[in-house]
């Protein structure tokens, strides 16, 4: 089934999730003005799944099912799949923003991966981690349910691992196994878009050890289990009068505190499999590491589309200012080498053992590395293009005030055929975008969300096949590539040539080796 975004929004009636907000107790999330703006952006994901413009890059044949399924509650297949996830992720950030549904889909692809692993590994009571996750893997599809991704614990002192922590709550953990499941508690202090999904996908936020084993759990929790508390920031700038997209469009984050909560065995998909808990968090990394690049570039997209706006606004060319010119090749660079990371890593993408395919590490990771730390670029270039309006501008207030708005549309009108209440709503557009509260929690989400740009760097520096690159030129040294010529440096067999200093057989045929992509096996 697809619903609506109107459906979406009244399947949250059916929860009665604990949610706080600036203090106040949240009676119904759907009818939160606080939390409009995010359930807004969310219902654009059901929506473009049921627009037949958008159906090939929205939709997807679930391989297990055979239904039609939305594309963020999808099993990547194949190339085209994950290609496909990019253009959909980008679609959907185009015009929201961030749409925060992508989130499902990378978490339940790093799940079917894990739960295929712990099942073939075998060695442990009743393991049937993986027939358990599809059968709820069904009815998420079934329902087009939302699933929030629970992964960043609060941490407490970083200096010691989970099992170290004076107050265990830090991480989520295990507290108690049953015969009927398993009851844990802790703290998740990151979770995007957390009041208003249907489940919450809880999973470990780093490799384990065995001291910390009861810390290695992952398992699905419906939004409103008793002992779940969400304590969220408001999505968006509600109400705000001069916040022209983020008052429609925006995303919270909850502190999600689990006291006690417990969760049956059909819903537990890692239970005290510490050594398991590295691989599914790297792979759900590199899945959403992978997706974030998509997500940015929708929003890179904004930036382009309204400084090319306000330039022509300003009645300035940029090919003929060559100043504006450079700012704006400079903000489309941006933007499109961070999405042709994510094509890279879709054309390079690897087959897992459970049959799915895992974008490419490596420029999983320096995409979103580019995209952590040139978000700031992205809002200094669009501000070189938008001139100083949009720090000079009033509020709109001042728009409909008989005693201003005329001198104001007079003095600050740009092209004569570009009315100036237009130019000033792209100004404030620009403004909202970059130099507002949510400009400025959208950077620092950039940066950290997915993981901090040293994650990225290690795991770059991993995966990388920085050997070979030595081993590379060590045999170029040693064939005396690198010598200019002189005579006795590589006269020994296995230096100048294979076979030593011998005439080359012509007749013999020369094989080709195909370039090695980076951190590929």
């Amino acid at each position: 089934m697809f619903m609506s975004a109107a459906e979406y929004r009244e399947s949250l009636r059916q929860y009665q999730p604990r949610v706080f907000i600036d203090g106040d107790r949240i009676e119904s999330v759907a009818d939160e003005p606080r939390l409009l703006p995010g359930i807004n952006a969310l219902g654009v994901t059901y929506e473009y799944a049921l627009d037949p413009q958008h159906a090939a890059v929205a939709r997807a044949v679930a391989h297990q099912s055979g239904r039609d399924v939305n594309r963020f509650l999808h099993i990547t297949q194949t190339t085209d799949d994950l290609l496909a996830k990019l253009e959909y992720v980008r679609l959907v950030c185009q015009e929201t923003g961030c749409a925060m549904r992508y989130l499902s889909m990378d978490g339940l692809n790093a799940l079917y991966q894990t739960t295929f692993r712990l099942d073939a590994e075998g060695g442990s009571d009743a393991r049937d981690y993986h027939a358990r996750f599809l059968a709820w893997l069904e009815e998420v599809q079934a329902g087009d349910l939302t699933v929030g991704i629970a992964m960043t614990d609060a941490k407490g002192d970083r200096s010691l691992r989970p099992h170290q922590q004076p107050n265990p709550d830090a991480y989520v953990h295990v507290v108690e196994r049953r015969a009927d499941g398993i009851v844990i508690s802790g703290t998740k202090a990151i979770v995007t878009s957390a009041p208003y999904v249907h489940e919450l996908m809880v999973l470990p936020g780093r490799a384990m050890t065995a001291a910390d084993a009861a810390f290695a759990v992952a398992c699905a929790v419906p939004i409103d289990a008793p002992g779940l508390t969400i304590i969220a920031r408001p999505a968006g700038r509600p109400g705000e009068a001069r916040a022209l997209f983020s008052a429609r469009y925006g995303q919270t984050t909850g502190v999600c505190v689990f006291d006690r909560v417990f969760v049956p065995w059909s819903r537990v998909f890692l239970c005290g499999e510490h050594a398991d808990s590295e691989f599914l968090t790297r792979s759900y990394a590199t899945h959403h590491r992978h997706t974030c690049i998509a997500a940015r570039a929708g929003f890179g997209d904004l930036l382009i589309g309204a400084g090319a706006l306000i330039v022509d606004a300003n009645g300035l060319n940029p090919e003929r200012h060559g100043h504006l010119r450079d700012a704006m090749v400079e903000l489309i660079k941006i933007v499109e080498a961070i999405y042709a990371c994510g094509v890279a890593a879709s054309v390079y993408a690897t087959r897992d053992p459970a049959g799915n395919l895992e974008p490419e590490a490596v420029f999983s990771n320096i995409g979103k590395l580019l995209l952590a730390t040139q978000i700031y670029d992205m809002h200094r270039l669009a501000h070189q293009v938008s001139g100083g309006l949009i720090v000079a501008l009033p509020g709109p207030d001042e728009d409909h005030n008989p005693e201003t708005r005329a001198d104001l549309a007079a003095v600050l009108s740009g092209r004569a055929d570009f009315p100036s209440s237009r130019r000033a709503e792209v100004a404030r557009f620009i403004e909202d975008l970059t130099a507002s509260d949510a400009a400025g929690w959208m950077s620092v989400i950039s940066l950290h969300g997915g993981g901090s740009p040293e994650a990225m760097k290690r795991e770059i520096y991993r995966r990388y096949p920085v050997f070979e690159r030595t081993q590379m030129v060590t045999k170029l040294i040693e064939r005396g590539v690198l010598n200019d010529g002189e005579p006795g440096r590589a006269a020994q067999p296995g230096q100048c040539c294979d076979d030593g200093c011998v005439a080359p057989d012509a007749a013999k045929p020369i094989s080709f080796v195909p370039r090695r992509v980076p951190g590929r096996d």
